[in-house]
């Protein structure tokens, strides 16, 4: 993944709160990368497009819920 973010068009998750406390995902050249909102500045992770789409399934059953 390039350190350079600029030309990466992010995208807001769309369970964004008011408190903007949410993720954004961006595609790359073989990745999704995921990023804090609030801490934009910080390196985003990098995962494959399986591993991105897992991680979509697993948090949509419940299984990286907190409470």
């Amino acid at each position: 993944m390039t350190q350079d973010q600029t030309p990466v068009r992010w995208r807001k998750s769309s369970r964004s709160n008011a408190e903007n406390n949410c993720v954004e995902v961006a595609p790359f050249v073989g990745c999704v990368a995921i990023r804090d909102s609030k801490d934009a500045s910080a390196p985003p992770v990098a995962l494959t497009p399986g591993g991105f789409a897992a991680l979509v399934a697993n948090v949509r059953a419940g299984r990286h819920d907190l409470a």
